[in-house]
């Protein structure tokens, strides 16, 4: 069988000619980057605002025990619900 009726492997190429240019859409790994910037946002809004509420009523808790009180825990909870929606919205207008 000469070189021209074998049949082609895939991964093989047939002629040094005829290999295949990488996808246009895939340049300099930009495309990819922007998708691991997107993704990095998002993750930082599912760590942030969580944790940030759970800051704000610790700290609530800490004064609670050191002032002898039973309420401010509820205050240091809100103050930590809104410092994450606060970044919440920076995120977003960042992006935008």
């Amino acid at each position: 069988m000469s070189p021209d009726q074998q049949p082609r492997r895939l991964g093989s190429p047939h002629h040094a000619d005829d290999q295949s240019s990488p996808p246009a859409n895939k340049s300099d790994g930009q495309p990819d980057k922007i998708n691991w910037v997107q993704m990095s946002n998002y993750a930082e809004l599912a760590i942030v605002f969580p944790a940030a509420t759970v800051i704000g009523w610790l700290i609530g808790v800490g004064l609670d025990k050191w002032l002898h009180t039973t309420w401010l825990y509820i205050v240091g909870l809100l103050l930590g619900i809104a410092a994450g929606f606060v970044q919440l919205i920076r995120a977003a207008s960042k992006n935008s």
